[in-house]
């Protein structure tokens, strides 16, 4: 009995290795960056600058629940889904 247990444990050894570097290497980094986005977006506050999913980029006028109003220039306020707000921006100039 003892061989045969000792045998499966090394056959699944490389799997179980395998497994933990997969783990390591792809899932916890990815799960680090969901959760910084999550922070971000539930700090999101009047006046910073963001960058959507489709590339505009504008300042936060108002924030709501799920929603949030975005100005892009003087004239044009859109209302954006939090989801889609990629990234918050700091710009070192206004010409951007």
């Amino acid at each position: 009995m003892e061989a045969g247990q000792g045998g499966v444990l090394a056959s699944f050894l490389p799997l179980i290795i395998l497994f933990a570097i997969f783990y390591f290497l792809i899932i916890r980094p990815q799960q680090k960056q969901q959760k910084a986005h999550r922070e971000m977006l539930a700090n999101l506050t009047k006046g910073d600058k963001i960058i959507t999913n489709g590339g505009l980029i504008g300042e936060i006028v108002k924030t709501e629940e799920d929603f949030i109003k975005i100005k892009l220039n003087e004239t044009v306020i859109v209302k954006l889904d939090r989801a889609y707000v990629a990234k918050k921006v700091e710009f070192s100039n206004e010409n951007a």
